[in-house]
């Protein structure tokens, strides 16, 4: 994995690499696959603290290239939104442990439907 940009940013408390990796004779490396491969690209950082984003691979080739935060603390990682922190597995602060089942609204009977020999009025 070769590191093509890298930006310090101190307030998200992050930092952001763009990468390129060639994988040879492979298939395209899957998302927890490039995180740990970024973390070890940084010093200190760990795979769960990292998010992967943008990440896209030549037809053809076997070039994939992408972009990554790597965060300072799983706190600094709630910025992102949920379908994010949903696909890397991050457990976030404000949502519930489990979902309840979603209660069912009382419904009440359908009315009866008219029949031709109900309706009064028009042709006949």
């Amino acid at each position: 994995m070769e590191i093509v940009d890298r930006k310090e940013n101190s307030l998200l408390s992050r930092i952001e690499i763009r990468f390129q990796l060639r994988h040879e004779q492979s298939a395209t490396p899957s998302r927890s696959n490039l995180r740990s491969k970024v973390a070890s690209l940084e010093p200190g950082s760990s795979a769960s603290n990292v998010i992967v984003k943008d990440v896209t691979t030549r037809f053809g080739q076997p070039l994939t290239t992408g972009l990554a935060f790597i965060y300072d603390s799983p706190e600094a990682m709630q910025i992102e939104p949920q379908y994010i922190l949903d696909r890397h597995g991050v457990a976030t602060e404000d949502a519930p442990a489990e979902k309840a089942p979603a209660k069912v609204p009382d419904v009440a009977p359908p009315a009866e439907i008219e029949t031709e020999e109900d309706v009064s009025g028009g042709e006949e």
